[in-house]
This record gives C-alpha cells, structure tokens and sequence, in this order.
C-alpha cells in the first residue's frame, strides 16, 4: 500500500456496512479518503472511531446520490477542486429490495431504484474517476467494484428482486471496464469483489446471531486493501469471498 499513501480514494455508499469499514482502511493506510453519501453526518461520526488523529483528519465526506446523475457530476467536481482528483475508487453502494418480488404488481419504482444504484451508479462513478485520472495522466489508478455472489449464482429457494440481475451486470461490466482499459493502453486496473452473505443493515439481526455464516464488513476491507497492494503486473480481476462454513449454492 506504500504506493498508494497520499494519493485519494473515493468509496460510495460510505456511510455504513462495507463503506464505512473500507473508509477507515483507506485512511488508516495512508490515503485521503472521501466517503461519498447521502448520510454525510454518519460519515464524519466514523472519524470518532479512530484512534489516529491523522487517520482522522484523512476522512472527508461528500454528500452524494449515485442514483443522481447530476449529484455524481457534482461531487467528483468537489473532489477535484479540493483534492485535485481522484486515484482509487471503490464501486461499494447497493441496495436491496428482496420483500418485494419481481412479478409483485406495480413495482416499478423498487425496480428502478435497485438498478439506479447497483448498476447505473456503478458505470456512471466509474467514468467519471476513469476521466478524471486520464486528465491528470494517471496510469496505475485503481477501479474496485463491490459486487455478490449473487453476481454469480441465483439461489433457488429465496427471492432478490432484480438484485441478482444488477449484480450479474456488475460482473459483465468489470470485463468490459478491463478491455476498454487495455484498448486504451492504460495500467489503471479494474477488481470485482463479490461476497457472501455480510454483517451489516440490510441482513436481520435474527441471522447475525442464529450461527449463520457470516462475514463482517472488515473482512472486505481487507480485500480491498489486499487487491490495491498488489503489484502494478498483478489484476485480480474476481475475487470471491464466503463466510467459512457456507453452504454452497
């Protein structure tokens, strides 16, 4: 991560979960870390969390909607006036609406909003750090998706609502982000990261405690650190992680 000190770091869906846990990381590695979100007070809550004063002054946060086109064109402008842009980016925002199933009547607007953010936040955040890092000549950036094994496999006995489907998306997109990158003769690498079932808002609390397996928001942090200290000759391309004990589908 020596390379890596200094240099910006944005993570959407900052404000809880997987975020908030990836956000601490990044600053406690050494980079500014700018929490993008729509809870920006629970983003400045997390700095209490740390006990490096200079880990906490790298926390930044940002008050972003990714399903908002003009609120991700506005925030990356913030980033860039005051931090001059961005180096690293990590695709972590995504929503659920497994109550409501995809032939439950008028269900649109869930629909909707699951593929505004899981998807189309996705693609959009990602161009926006890739120009960002082209105008500024960046060549060994880094773009990390936070994606499911529901971007792999479809249980049977459970419904996700289209979940699975903007997660599969996510899957496709990685591969096409990595040839566009290459075509482009860039060294800026793209990284999907697809867990099993996580410790945080969305999961009820009767599975965190019933001895489900389940991975804590800090187990993917540290994949993420992991994939950004590899070497600039290393793409992890997929990284799958579940919690041990799983009953594979």
């Amino acid at each position: 991560m020596d390379r890596w000190v200094g240099k910006v770091a944005i993570v959407t869906g900052a404000s809880a979960g997987i975020g908030a846990a990836t956000l601490k990381a990044l600053a406690g590695a050494g980079m500014i870390a700018v929490g993008f979100a729509r809870r920006i007070e629970r983003v400045e809550r997390l700095k209490e969390e740390l006990t490096d004063e200079a880990a906490r002054q790298r926390i930044h946060a940002v008050r972003c909607d990714v399903t908002r086109e003009e609120n991700i064109l506005a925030a990356f402008r913030l980033v860039e006036g005051r931090f001059g842009g961005v180096d690293v980016l990590i695709n972590n925002a995504g929503i659920a609406r497994d109550s409501v199933e995809l032939l439950t009547a008028n269900n649109t607007a869930e629909l909707r909003e699951v593929i505004d953010t899981n998807l189309l936040g996705t693609v959009l955040c990602s161009r926006e750090a890739f120009q960002s890092m082209k105008r500024r000549s960046i060549t060994d950036g880094h773009i990390v998706h936070i994606n499911s094994v529901l971007g792999h496999t479809v249980p049977p006995n459970m419904t996700f609502n289209i979940y699975p489907a903007t997660k599969y998306g996510v899957t496709a997109l990685t591969e096409t982000m990595r040839h566009e990158l290459r075509i482009a003769k860039t060294n800026i690498k793209v990284t999907s990261i697809s867990p099993g079932l996580v410790s945080t808002e969305s999961v009820p609390d009767s599975m965190k405690t019933d001895g489900t397996p389940i991975l804590e928001p800090e187990d993917i942090a540290d994949a993420v650190l992991y994939v950004l200290g590899t070497p600039p000759r290393v793409q992890v391309h997929e990284l799958m992680i579940r919690p041990a004990g799983e009953m594979l589908c």
